[in-house]
C-alpha cells in the first residue's frame, strides 16, 4: 500500500479525472478505473469492500427510482407531438412581434421543461420544431440556434428534472424541496431570455423579423381555442406531478409514477400510442437510466476512495482558506463548477463534486437549499460551454443540412445566454428569496 499524504491523494485523483475526461472515453471508465486502482494502492484489498458497499448503496437508493420514471415520462411525452401544437398556437399570437418566433420558442421551452425534464428530448424537440421555422423566415441563425439551446436547457432545471433527482441524494436534501426551489429560478432565466430577445430584436429588427400577417390570419375565437387546447395537456401533466408534491400528497418517486401514467394517457389521446412507441420508449429509458446509474455508481465509489484518502478535507480546507471570507469561498466553489462544465457532463460533476462541496456550505453557514440551487443554476452554463456542450451538439445533430447552420453559428448564439445565466446567479445572490420562498410554502 502507498503511504501518501492527503494532498498527494487529492492531486493524483483530480488530475487523473481530468486526464481521463480528455481521453474521450465514456466518463464512467476513467472514474471507475481510478476508484479501483487508487483504492487498492491506498487501502489494499479492503478497498474492494469500500467500493462494493458504495456501489450497492447507490443502487438501492429509493429516491433514485424516480430517475427511470421521469425519463420514461419525458420520452413518452416527446412522442405526443405536444411541442408542435404549442408552437403553432403561439406562432399565431406572437408571430407579428419582432422576435416573436424566438419569444414563442422560449415560452415553449419553459412549458416543455415543466413536462419533459430531459435535456436531449427538450433541445431536439425545439430544434425540429422551432429552428426551421425561424431560419426559413429570415431569423439570424446565431440568434435562432442560441434561443433553441438556451430554452431547451431549461428542462434540466425546471422540475420535474432528472438532475434534481440525482442531486438530492448526493447532498442529502429533499428532492421535493429541490423541485419547488427550482421553479422560481427557472422562471427567472426565462424572463431574462425573453427580455434579451425583445430588446435585441427591437434594436436590430433584421435579426428577428415579424412574420407576414397573411401567415397568421385567423379569427380570434379560433386562435384562442387553439391556444387553450394546446396548453391543457402540459398543465394537466404539471399538476399531476408537481401538484401532488407541493400539496404533500406524494413524494417525488410516487409523483414520477403518476407522471408516467399521465404522459402515456396524453400520447393515447393524441393517437400516437402503439406497441412500437412503447417498446422504443422503454428501451431508451433503459439505456439512459443505465448510463446514469453506471456513472453514479463508479463516481460514488470514487468519492468514497477520495474522502477515505483525506482528499475531501484537503478540498474543504483549500476552499475555506480562500480570501474574502464566506463569499470568497462561495465564489471559488461556483468558479470550479463553472470551469468543470467546460470539460465534464453534469452527471460527473454532481456525483463527484457535490458530496465534497456540500459540507463546505454547512461550515460557511449557507442555507443548504439555496447553496444547492445556486450550483444547479450554474450547471445551465455547462450545456452551452464548449468543448463539452451537449445542447450545442443536439442542435447541430438535429438541424436539417438545408438550413446551413454551422457550429460557429450555434456557439455565437449561446454566448449571450451564458452571460444571462450568470446574471441570474447574481440576482439569486442579491435576492435569495427567489429560491427559498416557494419551498417554505410547501404542505408537509
Amino acid at each position: 500500500m502507498l503511504n501518501l499524504s492527503p494532498e498527494a491523494v487529492t492531486l493524483i485523483m483530480l488530475i487523473g479525472i481530468l486526464v481521463g475526461v480528455l481521453t474521450g472515453l465514456p466518463i464512467a471508465v476513467p472514474i471507475g478505473a481510478l476508484a479501483i486502482v487508487m483504492g487498492y494502492l491506498f487501502f489494499g484489498a479492503s478497498a474492494f469492500d469500500l467500493i462494493y458497499s458504495r456501489l450497492f448503496e447507490i443502487m438501492l437508493s429509493y429516491v433514485l427510482l424516480a430517475i427511470p420514471l421521469f425519463i420514461f415520462m419525458g420520452i413518452m411525452l416527446e412522442r405526443s407531438g405536444i411541442a408542435d401544437g404549442l408552437f403553432d398556437a403561439l406562432y399565431l399570437w406572437l408571430g407579428g412581434m419582432k422576435g416573436g418566433l424566438a419569444i414563442s420558442t422560449i415560452i415553449i421551452g419553459t412549458i416543455v421543461a415543466a413536462t419533459v425534464g430531459i435535456i436531449g428530448a427538450s433541445v431536439t424537440m425545439l430544434a425540429l420544431t422551432a429552428l426551421p421555422a425561424m431560419i426559413k423566415r429570415g431569423y439570424n441563425k446565431a440568434l435562432a440556434a442560441g434561443t433553441v439551446c438556451a430554452s431547451g436547457c431549461l428542462g434540466i432545471l425546471i422540475p420535474p428534472s432528472v438532475m434534481l433527482v440525482v442531486y438530492g441524494p448526493m447532498a442529502l436534501i429533499s428532492v421535493g424541496k429541490l423541485f419547488m426551489a427550482a421553479i422560481m429560478p427557472g422562471l427567472l432565466l426565462t424572463t431574462l431570455y425573453l427580455v434579451y430577445i425583445i430588446i435585441t430584436c427591437s434594436l436590430q429588427p433584421h435579426l428577428g423579423p415579424a412574420t407576414p400577417i397573411s401567415e397568421r390570419s385567423m379569427p380570434l375565437i379560433q386562435k384562442t381555442t387553439l391556444l387553450v387546447k394546446s396548453l391543457l395537456p402540459p398543465v394537466f401533466l404539471v399538476l399531476a406531478v408537481l401538484g401532488v408534491i407541493f400539496f404533500g400528497i406524494a413524494p417525488p418517486t410516487e409523483a414520477a409514477a403518476i407522471g408516467c401514467l399521465a404522459a402515456t394517457l396524453l400520447v393515447i389521446i393524441y393517437r400516437k400510442f402503439n406497441l412500437k412507441v412503447l417498446k422504443d420508449v422503454s428501451l431508451e429509458t433503459l439505456r439512459v437510466t443505465s448510463m446514469i446509474l453506471i456513472i453514479g455508481g463508479f463516481s460514488y465509489a470514487f468519492v468514497g476512495v477520495f474522502i477515505g484518502g483525506g482528499g475531501g478535507k484537503v478540498v474543504e480546507n483549500l476552499i475555506l482558506g480562500m480570501p474574502g471570507g464566506k463569499w470568497g469561498a462561495f465564489f471559488i466553489v461556483q468558479l470550479i463548477i463553472f470551469l468543470l462544465g467546460f470539460f465534464m457532463d453534469w452527471l460527473g460533476i454532481v456525483f463527484i463534486m457535490i458530496p465534497i462541496v456540500t459540507p463546505v456550505a454547512a461550515t460557511l453557514g449557507f442555507n443548504d437549499l439555496w447553496f444547492a440551487m445556486m450550483i444547479c443554476i450554474n450547471f445551465q452554463t455547462s450545456f452551452m460551454t464548449p468543448p463539452f456542450a451537449s445542447s450545442i451538439f443536439y442542435v447541430r445533430g438535429s438541424a436539417s443540412p438545408e438550413l446551413g447552420l454551422s457550429m460557429t453559428d450555434i456557439i455565437r448564439g449561446v454566448i449571450p445566454f451564458v452571460f444571462l445565466i450568470l446574471v441570474g446567479l447574481a440576482l439569486c445572490v442579491a435576492f435569495p428569496e427567489i429560491i427559498t420562498w416557494l419551498p417554505s410554502k410547501m404542505i408537509k
